[in-house]
């Protein structure tokens, strides 16, 4: 709950800048108009990369997700089965290639597979409620939690000595399932009037998933009736453990599971429509390596092809990672969040600190002081969070255990440091005026009037 009211509010800022700049480079593009024509160029060319390198994440982490699903579905009806990387790595393989084909061979089916999407999510919510709601005591011999494990006790071994900082670190994982408010910004450029239907979708995203969530916890928190056993790490897949004990039965496990596997799978399809097309925008912008060749639209598709291309080669990389090392593969999606919230500072911190006064307002435009309020609660939770969130997950700290995140995070940001002072002085300009509905937006003094590119 708490860090959906954050989130709601970084959703607020983000959906006033992508109604006055409606554009398929999000963040990218933002950033580079907030910050003004003296800092916007490299503003924008930070979050640009900040927001690409999340998503890359994004994408490698909702694969092994899936992948780790799948095989635990296996595992739970064959109890002597003991899984392993590669069992986990072939599964990653799989589902990221077929959702990356999809998106490269498969345009015209995206809206369909997005309506699809919505229905799973909508569905499988209500399925898994009045299963978890019904079958403890039932399906299971151990009956419901009790109200007190459920609203009351707290259990947070860790090391640390402070429960209140450990609830702040543990908005990590809400900042995970709800921290995405930009993408459907990356579709500006592909719907009909996006400065009126981006910031409804960003909103209607927000207010789905905050009751969905908090509806389908507190449903699964009653189903658990042995915490050890869900701890314990003997799954690949630990919600598997809590839909087993809601059971009783694999049977029913399996069926929860493909319930949340389905809208899984549509959500991996569009990490890949996102993180092509934002690197698409770099590049069209000549941001990147190989810009002619990963800038370019595919006549025959319609779509960013080698963009998105090679966002696939790079997850499948990352898989190879975790075969290796799963602490690393974990080092990398785990900067998820990090990196993502980096991106959005870099959009709305230059949109306050300039008296919001850099971009012509579009249609949802917040007024006077409402506007300043949000933005600065926005920066405030962002420039906390960023550090709580690179803090050991527990202590003492361990190899194995450690937050690598500012480390990522941190080298990440030095090569696209380098690669600035390389790009930068080779006439590099930032984005490019972009036509919406017949109004020219131009990119880097954030006017709009009438005219084409």
């Amino acid at each position: 709950i708490a860090v959906s009211v954050f989130y709601w509010v970084i959703a607020a800022s983000i959906a006033e800048l992508a109604s006055a700049i409606p554009s398929s480079g999000g963040v990218y593009h933002w950033a580079s108009i907030t910050a003004g024509p003296k800092y916007g160029r490299i503003c924008g060319f930070f979050a640009g990369f900040w927001n690409f390198f999340a998503w890359i994440f994004g994408c490698a982490s909702s694969s092994a997700i899936i992948g780790n699903l799948t095989v635990q579905m296996y595992a739970t009806n064959h109890p002597d089965f003991v899984a392993q990387k590669w069992h986990v790595f072939v599964s990653y393989l799989i589902i990221t290639w077929c959702c990356c084909c999809v998106v490269l061979f498969a345009n015209r089916a995206l809206p369909a597979i997005n309506d699809a999407g919505l229905f799973f999510i909508l569905g499988g919510v209500v399925i898994t409620i009045i299963v978890c709601a019904v079958m403890p005591g039932r399906g299971s011999e151990r009956g419901y939690a009790s109200n007190a494990f459920v609203w009351k006790d707290w259990s947070a071994d860790l090391g640390y000595s402070s429960n209140g900082f450990v609830f702040l670190m543990g908005m990590l994982n809400g900042a995970y399932a709800v921290g995405t408010p930009d993408c459907v910004s990356h579709l500006a450029e592909e719907i009909p009037r996006p400065e009126l239907n981006v910031p409804k979708a960003i909103g209607a995203q927000m207010v789905i998933g905050f009751f969905t969530a908090i509806f389908y916890m507190i449903a699964i928190f009653y189903s658990i009736s042995d915490l050890n056993a869900v701890l314990s790490g003997s799954a690949s897949f630990p919600l598997a453990e809590i839909y087993h004990q809601a059971t009783g039965s694999a049977a029913g496990t399996i069926g929860l599971l493909v319930v949340i596997l389905l809208p899984l799978i549509c959500t991996c399809i569009g990490c890949y429509i996102t993180s092509g097309r934002t690197l698409w925008t770099l590049a069209r912008d000549g941001a990147t390596p190989f810009s002619n060749t990963l800038g370019r639209v595919s006549e025959t598709w319609r779509i960013p092809f080698n963009s998105t291309l090679l966002c696939g080669c790079i997850c499948t990389l990352l898989g190879c990672i975790y075969v290796g090392s799963s602490t690393a593969f974990n080092a990398f999606v785990g900067s998820f969040v990090v990196l993502s919230t980096c991106s959005y500072l870099a959009a709305i911190l230059p949109h306050l600190l300039s008296s919001r006064a850099n971009i012509t307002p579009g249609p949802f435009w917040m007024t006077g002081l409402l506007g300043y309020t949000v933005n600065g609660i926005a920066c405030s939770y962002i420039v906390v969070f960023i550090v709580i969130y690179c803090f050991p997950y527990s202590l003492p700290v361990r190899a194995g255990s450690m937050n690598y995140s500012c480390l990522i995070t941190g080298s990440l940001t030095i090569f696209v440091a380098v690669w600035w002072t390389w790009v930068g002085r080779r006439g590099y300009t930032g984005p490019k005026a972009l036509e919406i509905d017949g109004m020219e937006v131009n990119a880097m003094h954030g006017d709009i009037g009438a005219g084409k590119v």
